[in-house]
């Protein structure tokens, strides 16, 4: 039986980062991929019944945002990004719930920012992203790296089929899908790799091109979530589903709320998908996609709105890790964990 949810309409005050847009501030936006205007919730109905709560935590040792993240071994990995000043880093540092303390391990052999993480079979596994500063021309990678946690060493593997950055990468079935992001365009790029063999292969493309999406693997399936196809262009609320079983696509329930530079995460029977951006807004919204429903509802908003921040879950904990929170290089150094 799910839990009764009540519909209400809750409003928060406009925050205004840069005072009125103009063309100079629009201009900066642009130029960094930042964001301007108000921080915006949700739109889906509220669950005032069982909302979940928020806890913040020991911050990240060093401010980010646009980072990867992935779970391993019961910590949390938090790579790569822009650092100060713009700057594309290789940091990878590592938070352990159990201690509430953050380690420094070895960097990626190359600073990037927008790449994409996840864990196949107790290996963790990093692919493309960009390097570049924030203010200056972005490179889109093919780089794929994997972290051998004995060693706290990096190895390169075969690289993507085609450079992107701002993708999502999912592990499922043992292997590793990398769909959509930008090499100079969106892409609805998606190839699969194997790790037992080192080689990335192409299937079905995504129907949606976008970058700046989430994904994550759900009831043994594929779940591609929000994203955009560009700063001021149009922002997705777009659910589309790869089921391996039929190597094909179908659509999901869209999002409530659409934008892009959110972060998605599942749990055993839910989906969550967490901040954003979209033109003048950044998001606290916390959207959980219940199955029996099959519909999203408003869980509570996080305490500190961002988009661009890494996320991943630790037993029944949702952990979300850096981010912007303001136009531009407004990084941050939060860590907060969500409990359903």
């Amino acid at each position: 039986m799910t839990n009764p949810v009540i519909v209400i309409r809750r409003t928060q005050p406009n925050r205004t980062f840069l005072g009125p847009p103009t063309l100079l501030t629009m201009l900066a936006a642009l130029a960094t991929m930042g964001c301007v205007g108000r921080t915006t919730d949700t739109s889906a109905p509220l669950d005032i019944r069982s909302p979940g709560t928020w806890t913040a935590l020991a911050p990240m040792p060093t401010a980010r945002q646009e980072v990867a993240a992935a779970a391993l071994g019961g910590r949390v990995f938090v790579i790569g990004g822009f650092g100060a000043n713009g700057e594309a880093v290789g940091t990878v540092e590592v938070y352990d719930p159990a201690t509430d303390r953050w380690e420094t391990r070895a960097p990626l052999p190359a600073p990037t920012h927008h790449p994409g993480a996840a864990v196949v079979n107790g290996r963790l596994f990093v692919a493309g992203g960009y390097s570049g500063r924030a203010i200056l021309r972005w490179t889109p990678l093919a780089t794929v790296y994997e972290y051998d946690e004995a060693r706290n060493s990096w190895a390169t593997r075969a690289p993507l089929g085609s450079p992107r950055g701002a993708l999502a990468v999912v592990a499922l079935g043992g292997r590793l899908h990398a769909i959509g992001g930008s090499n100079g365009q969106v892409t609805g790029a998606h190839e699969v790799y194997d790790p037992e063999t080192d080689r990335w292969t192409e299937a079905p493309a995504m129907p949606t091109a976008r970058d700046h999406l989430a994904a994550v693997a759900f009831q043994g399936r594929l779940w591609a979530l929000g994203g955009r196809e560009s700063f001021l262009g149009k922002q997705y609320a777009t659910v589309e589903v790869y089921d391996p079983a039929t190597n094909g696509w179908s659509t999901g329930t869209p999002l409530p709320t659409a934008r892009g530079g959110l972060a998605a995460v599942a749990l055993a029977d839910r989906v969550f998908a967490l901040g954003g951006e979209a033109p003048l807004r950044i998001f606290s919204a916390n959207e959980m996609y219940e199955i029996a429903g099959n519909r999203w509802i408003g869980k509570e908003p996080m305490r500190t709105p961002r988009h661009g921040a890494g996320a991943a879950a630790v037993g029944d904990r949702i952990y979300v890790v850096g981010g912007g929170t303001e136009p531009g290089l407004a990084r941050t150094d939060a860590n907060e964990a969500y409990t359903p």
